[in-house]
């Protein structure tokens, strides 16, 4: 009986040191390295993510500019917004308040 020794147990696709380079370079690439191809995916899905926030808050502060150029232009827009936001009255006027279940439970809670 012939004993095979570790090498022949090997198929030579393996043994073949060109291959062999190739996926140490790969495995070098993948999970070793600093810059491996796993910490780019997460740090270019984070980089997208912030792209996406950034988006948004450009675009949230445009619709406030718009706003307040509104209010500062605008007496009609100022006053409604007073009356609507503090609740602010014209000294011979009564002012209702009407308030939804949820406000209703929120001013509940804050008195407690």
């Amino acid at each position: 009986m012939a004993r095979f020794s570790f090498p022949d147990r090997i198929p030579a696709f393996f043994r073949n040191k060109y291959v062999l380079t190739i996926l140490l370079f790969l495995m070098w690439i993948l999970f070793l390295d600093s810059n491996n191809l796993i910490s780019r995916y997460r740090e270019m899905r984070e980089l997208k993510k912030l792209g996406n926030q950034k988006d948004y808050y450009i675009n949230k502060i445009e619709e406030e500019s718009r706003k307040l150029r509104e209010l500062k232009t605008d007496n009609d827009n100022l006053e409604k917004f007073a009356r609507e936001q503090y609740r602010m009255k014209k000294p011979d006027e009564d002012l209702y308040i009407v308030l939804t279940p949820r406000e209703d439970r929120k001013i509940s809670r804050q008195n407690q």
